[in-house]
């Protein structure tokens, strides 16, 4: 059973979705922000926030570090969904795609070669932004996975 969900909560545009999804389920929510993305906004009990520095990685640190075997962690950051699948059961992008051992790597490989064309003064593509058809394909993506989940036990 699906015990918490732990996002990486810098960039997340889905939280209040996974909240809203989440909402008495017995499943707990963790955000983590950095100080940078302080929030004054009240969440219901099942959800907690955690900050910390502003520093390179720090969220994703925070992250790896409160992952548990039944966890499931939500990032886009493909570093972090390489390092969480060994640590969580499972890992899903903002967007409803699940991180797989098989998938992960071309998605570093990726990441790697943009970041190349970066430092070589090339123009790279960023994401578009979320429209509302995103995310009800994430709730779409992320109510079954929760079902699979949850049916595995």
């Amino acid at each position: 059973m699906v015990s918490r969900i732990l996002i990486d909560g810098d960039a997340c545009p889905v939280i209040n979705s996974i909240i809203k999804m989440t909402q008495d389920t017995g499943i707990f929510v963790i955000i983590i922000r950095s100080f940078s993305h302080f929030s004054t906004a009240a969440f219901p009990n099942h959800v907690q926030t955690y900050y910390v520095d502003d520093g390179p990685d720090a969220v994703d640190y925070k992250v790896l570090m409160l992952s548990q075997p039944d966890d499931i962690v939500i990032t886009q950051d493909y570093g972090l969904a390489s390092l969480a699948l060994n640590k969580a059961r499972a890992v899903i992008h903002h967007n409803g795609t699940l991180y797989s051992s098989t998938t992960i790597d071309h998605l570093l490989a990726q990441r790697h070669h943009a970041a190349h064309l970066r430092k070589s003064n090339k123009r790279t593509k960023g994401s578009p932004p979320i429209t509302e058809n995103d995310i009800l394909k994430f709730e779409e993506r992320f109510q079954k996975l929760l079902t699979m989940l949850n049916l595995e036990e």
